[in-house]
Order: C-alpha cells, then sequence, then structure tokens
C-alpha cells in the first residue's frame, strides 16, 4: 500500500498542472466522464465481508464466485486521488443491493456462477453484505461528493435473480429434495422440484413472469419477455399487490406493505429510497428496453424528487445543485436521439463507438465530425460511448493507447472501463460465456504506468474543456492529425493533435488569434501563436488551451 500511494504522489508530481486553464465543465450533463468499476473485481477494502451468506471461494480467482471486491475499496481509492487524477465526474458501481445468496449453473454447465455482477437481486432494501455497510455506503459517497464525483448506482427493474439452491434454503421455500447441499454442476437442477406449487411462497405468480407452477410463461415482446430464463417483473400491470412471499417472510428486510400500490410502484420505491438517504446522484439502468417507457419515468419522477429531497436535507455534503441523471442500455442503440430519451433518460449508452475506434484517424476524424454535428442539432441529447464494456470484450491490449485517445477525445459522454487505463488483462473465458473475460480483477500489481499517465493527462484535460464533449468539430489538418473543438455556447475552444512527435508547427487559425498564449496540457509548454500557428515539440500527443490572464 505505502509502495502504490508514493507512485501515485510521484504521478502527480509529473502531471501537468492545470495554472492558468480555463475549468469551464461546471455542467456534469454536458461532459460526464464515467469510470464504470465492477465493485467486487476492483479492490477489497474489508476482506471480513468476503464470505457474506456462507459464499465460498477458491481463493485463486475462480471466475464467478465473489472475489472481495467492496464500496470500502472504492473509498481507499477515491482517497488516493486515483479517480479525480483521471479526471473523472461520476462513479458507476455495480449494483450494491442484496443478491442471490447461491450459485447457478454458468456457462456450458461450466462454472459455478454468483451474482457479483449485481444483476440478481433479491432485495432492493438491504445492501449486499459481500458490498459492506449502510456506513460504509455513507462514507463512499461523501468521500466522492467531495471531490466533485458523483455517484452511479447501476439497476435493474427488468427482473430479479434467480431461484437458487441456497436462497430457496434460506428462505424455508420447500421445493429442495434431501442432499441439494451436495449439488455440482452436473446435477443441480436434479435438486429442485421445478413441479411444486411451493414456488408459490417465492416471489409469486402477481409480481413475475417465470414460467413455474403457478406463475405465468414470460411473454414474446422486448417488455414481457424472459430474459436468460430470469424471472420478469410485471412492471406494466397496474393492479395492486401485496409483498411479494420471499420478502414478507424475510425478517432483516426494510420492505414494507404499500396499499394500493402495484409492482412498479413497490420498486421505484425501493430504488428512490437509495437516493433519499444516500444522496445517490444518477442510475445506469439495465435492460432498458425490456421494460415499458412508463416505468422508467415514474423512476426518475422519484428519484429527481428523492434527490432534490436529500440536498435540501444536506446542503453541506452535495456537489451542486444539478438533477437526478439517468443513462441507460438499450442493446445495440448508437450515437441517435430515440424514444428512450424521452423515457426520462438524460443519456443513452453508444454501442457503436466500440467496433468504430479504430486506428484510423482519418476515419475517426469522420465519426467525431457526425457526433458533434447531431449534438449541435439536439443539445438535449447525449449518448454514452466506451471502448471496453463487461457484456461484449475489452478493447485490445496492445494499442490500448490509441483506444483511449480516441474514447477521451470523442463527442458526447464518455465511460472508461475500469482497467483500460491501467492495461488489465482479460481474465479467463468459460466454456459458454466469454463475456466473463471482461470482468478480470483490477491489476494493482502490475499497472502500466506510461498508459496510466496518458489516460490521466486526457481525462484532466477533458474534465477542463467541456469543448470536447460539447463543440464544434473542425478538422485544421490532416497529416498529422489536428482538429479543433469550439463551443460557443460555454466560451471554451481546444486544439489537439492525438499523435505527434518532434518539432510541428500547429495550424490554429479561426481558433486562436496571433497573439495568444497557449499551452499544452500534455507536457505543460507554453508559445505564442503567430501567423495562424504555433511551434512545439511534441512528445506523443499535444492538448492545446488558451492561458488565462493572471
Amino acid at each position: 500500500m505505502l509502495k502504490r500511494l508514493c507512485l501515485l504522489a510521484m504521478l502527480l508530481l509529473v502531471l501537468p498542472r492545470q495554472v492558468g486553464a480555463a475549468v469551464t465543465n461546471n455542467d456534469f450533463a454536458a461532459n460526464p466522464i464515467v469510470y464504470f468499476v465492477i465493485t467486487d473485481r476492483f479492490k477489497n477494502g474489508n476482506p471480513g465481508n468476503d464470505h457474506a451468506y456462507g459464499r465460498i471461494a477458491d481463493g485463486v480467482g475462480e471466475i464467478g464466485t465473489f472475489h472481495g471486491g467492496d464500496l470500502a475499496g472504492l473509498t481507499q481509492q477515491l482517497r488516493t486521488g486515483y479517480f479525480k487524477t483521471l479526471g473523472i465526474n461520476a462513479l458507476w458501481v455495480t449494483a450494491p443491493y442484496e443478491q442471490i445468496h447461491g450459485w447457478v449453473v454458468g456457462g456450458q454447465n461450466s462454472f459455478r456462477h454468483y451474482a457479483y455482477h449485481g444483476y440478481w437481486a433479491l432485495d432492493y432494501t438491504k445492501l449486499d453484505a459481500n458490498m459492506g455497510s449502510r456506513d460504509e455506503l455513507r462514507e463512499m459517497i461523501a468521500t466522492a461528493h467531495a471531490q466533485s464525483i458523483r455517484v452511479l448506482f447501476d439497476v435493474v427493474l427488468n427482473h430479479p435473480g434467480y431461484a437458487d439452491i441456497k436462497t430457496l434454503s434460506d428462505q424455508r421455500i420447500p421445493v429442495l429434495w434431501p442432499g441439494f447441499e451436495a449439488a455440482k454442476l452436473r446435477d443441480y437442477h436434479s435438486y429442485i422440484d421445478y413441479n411444486n406449487f411451493a414456488f408459490g411462497q417465492w416471489w409469486g405468480g402477481d409480481w413475475v413472469r417465470a414460467g413455474l407452477p403457478g406463475y405465468p410463461d414470460g411473454g414474446t415482446d422486448d417488455a414481457t419477455m424472459q430474459l436468460a430464463y430470469l424471472p420478469d417483473f410485471r412492471t406494466e400491470r397496474p393492479n395492486p399487490v401485496d409483498l411479494p412471499p420471499v420478502l414478507r417472510n424475510k425478517p432483516d428486510t426494510n420492505a414494507r406493505f404499500l396499499p394500493d400500490t402495484p409492482v412498479r410502484g413497490y420498486l421505484v420505491k425501493w430504488l428512490a429510497d437509495w437516493v433519499r438517504e444516500f444522496g445517490v446522484d444518477g442510475f445506469r439502468c439495465d435492460t432498458v428496453k425490456h421494460v415499458e417507457p412508463e416505468s422508467w419515468l415514474a423512476l426518475k419522477r422519484a428519484s429527481s424528487a428523492a434527490l432534490a429531497e436529500w440536498k435540501h436535507n444536506n446542503p453541506t455534503g452535495k456537489i451542486d445543485d444539478a438533477p437526478f441523471w439517468m443513462t441507460g442500455e438499450v442493446w445495440g442503440h448508437g450515437f441517435e436521439r430515440s424514444r428512450w430519451h424521452d423515457a426520462g433518460f438524460d443519456s443513452i449508452i453508444n454501442f457503436a463507438f466500440q467496433p468504430q475506434a479504430s486506428t484510423d484517424w482519418a476515419a475517426l476524424d469522420r465519426l467525431y465530425a457526425l457526433y458533434a454535428d447531431k449534438l449541435a442539432a439536439k443539445p438535449a441529447f447525449d449518448a454514452l460511448s466506451y471502448i471496453s464494456s463487461h457484456d461484449t470484450v475489452l478493447y485490445p491490449r496492445d494499442t490500448l493507447q490509441h483506444g483511449l485517445s480516441a474514447l477521451l477525445l470523442v463527442p458526447g459522454g464518455v465511460q472508461l472501463f475500469y482497467g483500460d487505463e491501467s492495461g488489465r488483462l482479460p481474465g479467463a473465458t468459460p466454456e459458454g460465456d466469454p463475456q466473463q473475460a471482461t470482468r478480470s480483477d483490477m491489476n494493482w500489481a502490475n499497472i502500466d504506468q506510461a498508459l496510466l499517465m496518458h489516460a490521466q493527462k486526457l481525462g484532466q484535460f477533458r474534465a477542463a474543456h467541456v469543448a470536447l464533449a460539447r463543440g464544434r468539430h473542425v478538422r485544421l489538418a490532416q497529416q498529422p492529425y489536428v482538429f479543433a473543438r469550439i463551443d460557443s455556447l460555454h466560451q471554451d475552444r481546444v486544439v489537439v493533435v492525438p499523435e505527434i512527435n518532434g518539432d510541428i508547427t500547429v495550424p490554429v487559425a479561426g481558433v486562436f488569434a496571433d497573439g495568444q498564449r497557449l499551452r499544452d496540457a500534455s507536457s505543460g509548454k507554453t508559445a505564442v501563436v503567430q501567423q495562424g500557428g504555433i511551434k512545439l515539440q511534441a512528445s506523443g500527443m499535444l492538448l492545446l488551451e488558451a492561458v488565462q490572464d493572471q
């Protein structure tokens, strides 16, 4: 730990200071720089919670087990300044509420798959004990807010978790055959009596479609189908419901009966309560197209009111008075405005950018111009681009420096996946589930320091300049590639040469005037514009900004 802290201190010393630079990004919604972390795979800050609910880990990185990362680990890294030095202004954490206790068969009967990722909820009102305590959550959010970093929860409105053996046993739902404790991958399902109407003591047919005795089958459209055989919440039904049996019989739940409330109302309240109590700043919403728009609108309204209430009650703990923010995963969605932006979403994740983030700057220039033009046409619209994700693939590790440049210079919002900045390698690829390889443990012991510094310089520059996210895109030269972004609304402008080494005269006419002093945020060097250009020696890239009068 001491070695890492000393190394971070050295990095902070060599990073160019923003003395004299215009810090124009005081509008989060205009320039989201989101760090997405699978909490369980990031940092173990409290080993005492590693085996909650009797969960077993083999200690050698078993693919689908809980690995120990927790909220306390996030707080530790926040305190070192790790996220701040990357220019991050929002931390997206995997859903921390209580997950199913046990495992299900993963891949093609190839591994034990626990809910370490947060997508198989059991109780939306409780923190998962593997993630930590409510006090640890409160501390993590307060630490982030003190650095002007927002906290976003991953939320799932579409489905709860599977009916796994451990949870069924813990909740005393009598559908298990004797000897279930010894279940193995090859015989797991043989210990569950799927024809037993006692499954009604699980979520109940009023709550979910599950295709089990006493439950309706999944539908055939996006909103009512069962994804990966998961139980599908009946959020579209207006009928009032009681608490689901699995929570009615759970002694430690905070869920309470709500008169005249349908399924949607319960879920919205449970999720908005995290905002009301802890000041969660926004949600990343999973499987958006598999839930009707009315439910997302209800969640946005309730969460917006909850955050306003929290900020009123905690004036010293808030970052600012910005409203609640939501981005959503609509599988396959690109960089365009769609009906989902009218369903409460400030942003939609851009699946199109990852395969287009090639090493060809001419192609990227065309893409940058297209994105910037779309944003200029619809200023209230945004998308969140990425180069790696937990559900697709990791960006090629041998060209990560280019990938980080391509991402952190793109118009719109950006999402940095944990470990892209450090050279984290993919993990094992189990049969039938290649996405697991994207979720390896954070590589704290072997960080690529040159890559990290590259990401820090770009991230800090982006955080200081909303023009990169919202400005008009202008190509100034093709070889070497030079572009400008000009944001008249925020009075911000920059010129960037993303890949260059050696002496260069950079054309800046039409962006900066003769006589202006410019600073390269990558090296800290300054020079004066003469005859429409600026002469500098570059080492890797140039990130040019105006030096403000002192």
